[in-house]
């Protein structure tokens, strides 16, 4: 068990100072920033990346959404959700604190939203909490899809972290506009820690959708996908 946990704690960790790490110190760079479209490949490719390297040793789950998720289509024990939900949000704050030590050496920087996700005011397009919550539902919905679909057995062996990690770019290039994108707790958790807003205050909603998305993706995929 301590090798799949340290394995969740360096896949989140990954991610997240990957994924944030981009939109902190890269998106907004003058005239170089890399905008929208490369913080969205950079969340993809920190999983792919990382799916191929740890996937083996823990499920690469990187995400308490995913691990509930699974959990509900019968592809992951009850008994190492709690251990596992744990390191991934360790994960992401340790993530998270590494990227603001780094962000931090910047003369007048400001931390701002901190790559945080939010709604009504901490969207970056000003959408509504309704909004933001069907995005999160529906978009998590489909990456546990993704995810379930492209590891059966059904599918091409070996190349489920390519589908996983560009299904997560798409996920991005949907939904930065509308939460800065979530669709992983430990990921909204690690950076709200550290925004100058009230991210923490809106926290609670990017665990609520997230999961009841990756519960009903979890259901759809047992009803369509699997084997009678």
């Amino acid at each position: 068990m301590f090798k799949k946990l340290s394995a969740e704690f360096l896949g989140t960790f990954w991610l997240v100072f990957g994924g944030c790490g981009s939109a902190v110190l890269a998106a907004g760079f003058p005239e170089l920033g890399i905008g929208f479209l490369g913080v969205s490949f950079a969340f993809g490719l920190t999983v792919l990346t990382m799916a191929y390297t740890v996937g083996g040793i823990s499920g690469g789950h990187f995400n308490p959404a995913v691990s509930v998720g699974l959990t509900v289509a019968g592809k992951f024990p009850a008994s190492s959700l709690v251990p596992y939900i744990v390191a991934q949000v360790v994960g992401a704050i340790v993530a998270a604190a590494v990227l603001y030590l780094i962000a931090s050496g910047k003369a007048g920087f400001q931390a701002g939203g901190f790559a945080s996700n939010g709604y009504g005011e901490l969207s970056p397009g000003g959408y509504s909490l309704t909004a933001a919550l069907v995005a999160e539902v529906v978009l998590t919905a489909f990456f546990l899809i993704i995810i379930l679909g492209s590891t059966h057995g059904r599918a091409p062996v070996g190349f489920a972290p390519i589908a996983i990690g560009l299904g997560l770019t798409l996920i991005h290039l949907v939904s930065i506009p509308v939460t800065n994108t979530s669709v992983n707790p430990a990921r909204s958790t690690g950076v709200a820690f550290f925004a100058d807003t009230a991210a923490l205050s809106q926290l609670w909603l990017f665990w609520v959708a997230p999961i009841v998305g990756a519960v009903i993706g979890a259901v759809i995929w047992k009803v369509v996908g699997e084997d009678d």
